[in-house]
């Protein structure tokens, strides 16, 4: 059984196409493995940073990158939030960001 990804919103989807080629590229190559083994492939691929939030980690000659997402109900995968990472840890903000989003994110699908 297949898993769908969407995004937050169509800003998320434009910021995460918007990487760098190399890591637009990792990017989708490994949504397309999450869509058929779904949202945790493990280290080094993802990592689980509790209370149901990933980030997808990718990494090529232009850079680093993150992308935040949260598995729900019927089987989705929601895209909450993609940035290049400058620094050895995550941003505080950029992963407060992911939080609320994640959090608005459940109610949204509870809701439904």
């Amino acid at each position: 059984m297949t898993w769908a990804i969407e995004y937050y919103s169509e800003k998320v989807q434009r910021d995460i196409m918007a990487l760098p080629k190399g890591i637009q590229g990792r990017y989708i190559h490994m949504a397309k493995r999450m869509t058929e083994y779904g949202p945790n492939p493990k280290e080094p691929h993802t990592k689980a940073l509790g209370d149901g939030l990933f980030e997808m980690r990718m990494k090529s000659k232009e850079g680093i990158a993150r992308v935040m997402y949260c598995a729900v109900l019927g089987r989705r995968i929601v895209m909450l939030h993609g940035f290049i990472k400058k620094s050895l840890q995550t941003p505080p903000n950029e992963l407060e960001t992911a939080r609320k989003r994640m959090k608005e994110v459940v109610i949204r699908y509870a809701d439904a």
